[in-house]
C-alpha cells in the first residue's frame, strides 16, 4: 500500500499514448485530490495519440499537455491499484498489490469515430473502479 491517505492507482498500457491516458484523465477529473493518478508505458510513444486526444476534448476533459511516460517498478511498488491494458507480463508483478486487467481496444492508428466507445469503456470502468475504492466523485 501506499503512504498516502488517499488510494493510489497506476494505469498501464504499451504506448501510454491511448487507453492509460483516457483512463488516468477519467480518475483524475471524477475523483480530484481523492486518488493518487499515475499512468505509463511500457514501451512509450512519442506523443499521445492525437485522436485521443480529440474524444477527451469531446468528453470536457483536456489531455493535450500531457506526455507518454516509461513503466517505473517505483510507480508500480507505490501504487495501491495497478490497472493493466494490454500490456501483458511486462507490468512487474508484487504480491499485496491489487492487480486489474482490462479488455479494451486499442486505439492506435484509429480515428476519433473509433475512439469515442473505447473512451466511453473506460468512463464507465471508472466509475465502476472509484465505487469499488469508496470515492465519491466530483459534482
Amino acid at each position: 500500500m501506499s503512504t498516502s491517505t488517499v488510494p493510489s492507482v497506476l494505469f498501464v498500457c504499451v504506448h501510454n499514448a491511448g487507453r492509460s491516458q483516457m483512463a488516468a484523465a477519467f480518475l483524475t477529473h471524477l475523483a480530484g485530490e481523492r486518488v493518487e493518478v499515475r499512468s505509463a508505458g511500457s514501451a512509450p510513444a512519442d506523443a499521445v495519440n492525437p485522436a485521443v486526444v480529440e474524444a477527451m476534448r469531446e468528453a470536457g476533459i483536456d489531455i493535450s499537455a500531457e506526455v507518454p511516460k516509461v513503466l517505473a517498478t517505483e510507480a508500480v511498488q507505490s501504487s495501491d491499484v495497478v490497472v493493466t491494458m494490454g500490456c501483458g507480463d511486462v507490468c512487474p508483478y508484487f504480491p499485496g498489490k491489487r492487480y486489474l486487467d482490462w479488455q479494451l481496444d486499442d486505439p492506435a492508428g484509429q480515428g476519433v469515430d473509433a475512439v469515442r466507445p473505447i473512451r466511453d469503456e473506460i468512463e464507465q470502468r471508472i466509475k465502476g473502479l472509484l465505487v469499488e475504492l469508496g470515492v465519491e466523485t466530483r459534482p
